[in-house]
């Protein structure tokens, strides 16, 4: 994924591996950040804009660029792949299989082979580096998906929010939006299977033999 950015981004850039598991990509000369500043420019939906908004004061000051503040993209989600970006970060796609289950002494009623599928994002109530609420954007995130907003308390005491699409016609605007705008990571592969099971479930094939064996 690194090597299709960079290819994209004309070759800019340097790679630094830490370890088996860790790769950065650094982008550290002048030409290389202005580039970014000017692609990222107005785009962003996070507190990060505000990190981001640092970073063009900087070059501003250092370098005695002119470029201007960045403001929020507030445009309609399904206008652009910010939300790809941001669901190969920090989303998922789940496939849940219930085994099927014959009435006995300890299982009270029988339970048929079933299959269904989530789609979750979840958020740190606030931005670390910012301290900024993470709750504009994912109040947007719940409107565009058609879903209530969930919290929760994690273990370490952190306050989380959630997104979390599972009703098959609230999924379809999942899929619309994804099918339009490709993940470039390993997470497209996930989504890829993931879109198969939901069109098992969408034509009701799961509750087939063939279909279960697709699966």
């Amino acid at each position: 994924m690194y090597a299709y950015i960079q290819s994209r981004l004309n070759g800019v850039g340097r790679f630094q591996v830490l370890n088996d598991s860790v790769i950065r990509y650094i982008i550290g000369d002048v030409k290389g950040i202005n580039a970014i500043i000017y692609l990222m420019h107005g785009k962003l939906r996070t507190p990060k804009n505000i990190t981001f908004n640092k970073l063009i004061d900087f070059m501003n000051n250092k370098y005695k660029t002119s470029i201007g503040p960045s403001a929020l993209d507030t445009t309609s989600l399904s206008s652009n792949s910010w939300l790809a970006g941001f669901t190969e970060a920090d989303g998922n796609f789940y496939i849940k299989i219930i085994e099927p289950k014959i009435k006995s002494d300890t299982c009270k009623r029988s339970i048929s082979e079933s299959m269904s599928l989530v789609f979750r994002l979840d958020q740190r109530a606030f931005d670390k580096p910012t301290v900024s609420s993470m709750l504009p954007i994912m109040e947007d995130l719940a409107k565009f998906f058609n879903v209530d907003l969930k919290t929760f308390i994690t273990k370490n005491e952190q306050e989380i929010y959630s997104v979390s699409v599972r009703s098959l016609n609230k999924l379809s605007i999942v899929v619309n939006y994804f099918s339009t705008y490709n993940m470039i990571g390993i997470k497209q592969r996930d989504y890829l299977d993931w879109e198969t099971v939901y069109k098992l479930c969408l034509s009701k094939e799961d509750l087939t033999e063939t279909g279960r064996e697709k699966k």
